[in-house]
């Protein structure tokens, strides 16, 4: 959430910032809200200047020979009316302030001024290469057809059990799926410095609201027909980031930084994807992630961003698949972030650059919903921490990935020398 002393004082700015995203602000509503608000303020303090003075009035009438109860029944009446305008009033003021909450609840994240400019993907802006796509001497296959042709990948069974955008792996896919999953753990926890968590898999709207789900992103969501309002997690973001939530972190734990990799499932409806990525991996309801997650100062946010876009790009490199980084435009950038590198992995079946990770710094914006903070040892005052996340890779994606680009003329996968002892010593899957 923005912070609204900023935004009253920089609404141009704001606002201009705002529209590189594609989303037009409405000041003239919220200068209309924020001096309602204000007035309804006025308002009540007036009253409660009023009520005070009423008060004093029975001391007064005591002071002039009237007895206690005298007194108090000749000002019961005026106090009767101006408490009756103060609950209006202060009704009023929370109702107006409700509005605002909201209006700045459903307005995104300002872009950093370093994000291009640009209205889609197209615009996108690519930073750097690494590894060279292989050349085949077959007609490369996509990862449907390999796993299909091993007898070990089905939509169908996974159409059967659940419905559409569901995948069934089996034998050695399932065990590579699995070693995927391990390897990247591994990789943070002891070459990076992230600390494994393990979360729940239901999330309540709290932890939503705070990493900017809810409200705007609920069609998104699979929620569940239950009394309290509970989601299945979209993203390992939302309950990792919300370790902190409503926590007041002491200087020695922000100074280094807090870093957490956590595996999960991740489901989400794919409400807006409707007849895209049909076919295999891409985009299913259920996948899994190891996300990373970084708790920091503010100051080092940016440089926070680079070592984690890094320590993802480190498993691309490991398993020797050719990728690509690229900077979002502001067209493309997410709700709640203000700047996200995007990892996109080289995939011979489609002759094309996908995307298995996206890296992002929200600023305050995510904390300010938290009330995740710090204490400043210089001023001793509690501060809103910067959070940042990113996929460490999106699992399926990756085993998309190996497959493709692993694959022989014979059908069968060679295995990534990284992944080797991981499978047992399995050299190839066939």
């Amino acid at each position: 959430m923005l912070d609204i002393k900023f935004l009253r004082n920089n609404l141009d700015l704001v606002s201009d910032r705002l529209r590189t995203k594609g989303f037009l602000f409405d000041s003239a509503s919220f200068l209309a809200l924020d001096a309602k608000r204000k007035q309804a303020d006025v308002t009540s303090q007036n009253l409660q200047a009023e009520r005070k003075q009423a008060s004093k009035k029975v001391g007064q009438l005591i002071s002039q020979g009237k007895s206690v109860d005298e007194a108090k029944a000749e000002v019961a009446e005026t106090l009767a009316v101006i408490d009756a305008q103060l609950s209006d009033a202060v009704n009023e003021a929370k109702a107006i302030q409700a509005e605002l909450d909201a209006m700045l609840m459903a307005t995104p994240n300002i872009p950093c001024v370093s994000v291009p400019q640009g209205e889609s993907e197209a615009d996108n802006v690519e930073i750097t290469r690494w590894g060279t796509p292989r050349e085949f001497d077959f007609e490369p296959k996509d990862h449907v057809d390999i796993g299909e042709g091993l007898g070990q990948l089905s939509q169908e069974l996974g159409a059967k059990i659940a419905g559409s955008r569901f995948t069934v792996l089996q034998a050695g896919l399932a065990r590579l799926h699995r070693a995927l999953t391990q390897f990247m753990i591994d990789t943070h926890t002891s070459a990076h410095g992230y600390q494994e968590v393990y979360v729940p898999y239901i999330v309540n709207a709290e932890s939503l609201q705070g990493t900017g789900q809810l409200p705007k992103f609920e069609e998104d969501l699979f929620k569940l027909n239950t009394e309290q309002a509970f989601y299945l997690t979209p993203t390992a973001e939302v309950p990792v980031t919300n370790l902190v939530r409503d926590v007041i972190l002491d200087s020695s734990e922000v100074e280094p930084g807090l870093k957490f990799a956590c595996h999960t499932p991740c489901f989400r409806s794919e409400a807006g994807a409707s007849g895209r990525d049909t076919r295999g991996m891409i985009r299913q309801h259920q996948f899994e992630k190891v996300e990373l997650v970084q708790i920091v100062r503010p100051e080092d946010s940016e440089a926070a961003l680079e070592a984690l876009t890094g320590h993802a790009e480190a498993i691309l490199r490991a398993l020797e698949l050719p990728y690509r980084k690229v900077a979002l435009c502001g067209g493309d950038l997410g709700f709640s972030a203000q700047k996200t590198y995007d990892l996109e992995v080289w995939l011979p079946g489609q002759l094309a650059y996908r995307e298995i990770s996206s890296c992002s710094n929200f600023g305050d914006y995510q904390a300010r919903r938290l009330q995740a903070r710090w204490r400043n040892p210089e001023t001793g005052k509690p501060e809103l921490v910067h959070t940042l996340n990113g996929s460490g890779l999106a699992v399926g994606r990756t085993l998309v990935a190996v497959l493709e680009n692993y694959q022989q003329a014979d059908g069968s996968v060679q295995i990534p020398a990284a992944l080797q002892s991981y499978m047992g010593g399995l050299t190839s899957i066939g």
